[in-house]
C-alpha cells in the first residue's frame, strides 16, 4: 500500500514557475514508477510526466518546460514547472505503479488527492 500527498500548487502568472512535490509512504518507494497527471474542469485526466527505471517521459504539451525528478532517500517525486501557460491550469495528481513507467493512467494503482495549479494570463 502506498499513500501519496501532493503539495506546492498555487496561483502564478503566465511565464512563471511552480514546483510540485509528492510525498509517498512505504519502504519500497524506489521500486515504483511515479507519474504526474492533471485534470482541468470538464476534461479528462491527462498524462503529464512519468519516471521509472527506464527513464523519464513527458507529454508533448509540457516537454521542454516541465521536469520530473525523484529522491528515493526521502520518498518524494517532484515536478518542476517552468514557462507556465494558462492552459496548464488544472488539478495535478501524483500516481504510483509497480513495473515500468507509462503514460497510461489506468495502469496506476495509487493516487494522491491532487493539488490545484492556476495560471493567470
Amino acid at each position: 500500500q502506498v499513500q501519496l500527498v501532493e503539495s506546492g500548487g498555487g496561483l502564478v502568472q503566465a511565464g512563471g514557475s511552480l514546483r510540485l512535490s509528492c510525498a509517498a509512504s512505504g519502504r519500497t518507494f524506489s521500486t515504483y514508477a511515479m507519474g504526474w497527471f492533471r485534470q482541468a474542469p470538464g476534461k479528462e485526466r491527462e498524462f503529464v510526466a512519468a519516471i521509472g527505471y527506464r527513464g523519464r517521459r513527458y507529454a508533448d504539451s509540457v516537454a521542454g518546460r516541465f521536469t520530473i525528478s525523484r529522491n528515493n532517500a526521502n520518498n518524494t517525486v517532484n515536478l518542476q514547472m517552468n514557462g507556465l501557460k494558462p492552459e496548464d491550469t488544472a488539478v495535478y495528481y501524483c500516481a504510483a505503479k509497480t513495473g515500468v513507467e507509462t503514460d497510461f493512467r489506468w495502469a496506476y494503482d495509487y493516487w494522491g488527492q491532487g493539488t490545484q495549479v492556476t495560471v493567470s494570463s
